[in-house]
């Protein structure tokens, strides 16, 4: 009876472990299986649609836990994320996409030259210090979609 229980035992552990492997291996699938995209944005009329598209984007894979997006911004682009001439759906936007885990990047160098610092720009901002592009050249790099509407 008791090299029965001993058995078993052992068999449960196995079984428990081989479980958990597996679980882990799938939600490690699942992460490397989520798609990365950055968007590029530079072009002060197409703010509002860069926006809508990236709401799109997450409305249509079922929410921003299925898919990482990143915007980086640069040129005049950056003068409509600026806290104080920002109007209200673009600061609500940008504040929702922030909770939402979107990479919301400032070109360094478009900071500079509007004067500007983190401080100046909507909450959620970071700053691309190294430029724009050099942050979209790098996030490709990393298997990111690159997509300028």
């Amino acid at each position: 009876m008791n090299r029965r229980n001993i058995l078993w035992s052992a068999v449960s552990a196995l079984g428990a472990a081989l479980g958990a492997s597996g679980a882990k291996a799938a939600a490690e699938a699942g992460t490397a299986n989520k798609l990365k995209v950055v968007y590029h944005l530079s072009d002060a009329e197409k703010v509002n649609f860069v926006l809508g598209n990236i709401q799109n984007h997450i409305d249509g894979v079922g929410g921003p836990d299925h898919v990482t997006i990143a915007l980086v911004i640069h040129g005049p682009a950056l003068k409509a994320f600026h806290w104080a001439q920002a109007n209200p759906d673009i600061s609500k936007r940008a504040g929702d996409f922030s909770k939402d885990g979107i990479e919301l990047a400032a070109c360094g160098n478009t900071m500079k030259a509007q004067n500007v610092t983190l401080t100046d720009l909507l909450p959620g901002f970071l700053s691309a210090e190294k430029g724009g592009v050099v942050r979209l050249a790098e996030l490709q790099s990393q298997g990111y979609l690159y997509l300028r509407p």
